[in-house]
């Protein structure tokens, strides 16, 4: 693959990453999670209220140097992964109770250049990547019983990448990660329950040229919508619908915009997706699939307020259901759900749930 330019890498850097994550294991459950100013795990619920209280925040300890990566496999289930000082990868879980500890973290090895990205594909089921420090990608799954291939070695999985990964699953014993190559081009590889394709260290290309990490997202078995923005930093997708890549292997559909982050995409029920990002005002917008068109339409963008530092996380909990969280420019967490009638608490107003937050920069190893 070519290298990128110095300015290819400058544009790619300046665009404003998640710091935050937020998941749900259950019906109006919410989980979020930052690094306060300390670099430390900070944490709050939703359960019908939220907890510790609206603008309070529960510590978990630890110092990281990454956003954190959330994913649940099950109710009442939860687990949380980040880079320690080390850049070394750590893990706690919630199954009732914080583990090892309400402070302490499991140390998994390893030392990375990214970000990780966790996905689950069923009860009991975990895997997690990242970009080592010769930006290949490696992973670690948890089956039940023990972390593979050990609790601190990693399985390389080929490649070498200018973004973190993205990682899907849409039904058990299938995974779908992407990333960008040094040409900045898409890569993807897959596991189909027995092998990876193309194969464990080979990638597919699926073309575009980007400014952004892809974000991926699937609402049905054998389906897959992936996101970026181009180098004009509009928005662009591609999708597979079980038999061929939409608009083609290596062509991507233009959705209009321009945008100061890296986006974020949800799908909260079948044929339907829901897409965020910070417009180059740093305020939010949005954008939908109903299962026939794209609203408000093809190329525009629903305004959703707020200005913000960090890009967008989302989360939904249930049809119709989608919740929007970011960070604003006191670095305070900022919220905006949307209730299938309309946006809480207006569609240009954000809660506000409190807290500081470390806003992760335009780092190029933590994009």
């Amino acid at each position: 693959m070519p290298s990128m330019s110095s300015s290819e890498l400058e544009t790619l850097s300046l665009l404003r990453p998640a710091s935050i994550a937020a998941v749900s294991w259950g019906r109006n459950r919410l989980d979020i999670f930052g690094l306060g100013t300390n670099s430390s795990m900070y944490h709050k619920a939703w359960d019908g209220r939220w907890h510790p209280s609206p603008t309070d925040w529960e510590h978990l300890g630890g110092t990281f140097n990454s956003p954190p990566a959330a994913v649940s496999w099950g109710s009442n289930r939860l687990d949380i992964f980040g880079l320690g000082t080390n850049n070394s990868m750590y893990h706690k879980w919630w199954d009732g109770r914080w583990g090892p500890s309400p402070s302490d973290w499991e140390h998994l090895g390893g030392t990375f250049n990214s970000a990780p990205a966790a996905a689950s594909w069923g009860s009991n089921r975990l895997d997690i990547f990242g970009l080592g420090t010769n930006n290949s990608m490696y992973h670690k799954w948890w089956d039940g019983s023990n972390w593979g291939p050990s609790r601190t070695d990693w399985e390389h999985l080929g490649g070498t990448f200018n973004s973190a990964p993205a990682v899907v699953s849409w039904v058990p014993n299938r995974l779908d990660i992407f990333g960008l190559g040094t040409n900045n081009s898409m890569y993807h590889k897959w596991w189909d329950g027995s092998n990876w394709g193309p194969s464990r260290t080979d990638w597919e290309p699926l073309g575009g040229t980007f400014n952004s990490p892809p974000a991926v997202c699937s609402w049905g078995a054998n389906r897959l919508d992936i996101f970026g923005l181009g180098t004009n930093n509009g928005m662009y997708h591609k999708w597979w619908d079980g038999s061929n890549w939409g608009p083609s292997r290596t062509d991507w559909e233009h959705l209009g915009g321009t945008f100061n982050s890296t986006p974020t995409v949800v799908s909260w029920s079948r044929n339907r997706i829901d897409i965020f990002g910070l417009g180059t005002n740093n305020s939010m917008y949005h954008k939908w699939w109903d299962g026939s068109n794209w609203g408000p339409s093809r190329t525009d963008w629903e305004h959703l307020g707020g200005t913000f530092t960090s890009a967008p996380v989302a989360e939904s909990w249930s049809d119709n259901r989608l919740d929007i969280f970011g960070l604003g420019t006191n670095n305070s967490m900022y919220h905006k759900a949307w209730d299938g009638r309309r946006w809480h608490p207006s569609g240009g107003d954000w809660e506000h749930l409190g807290g500081t937050f470390r806003s992760f920069g335009p780092l190029r190893a933590r994009l």
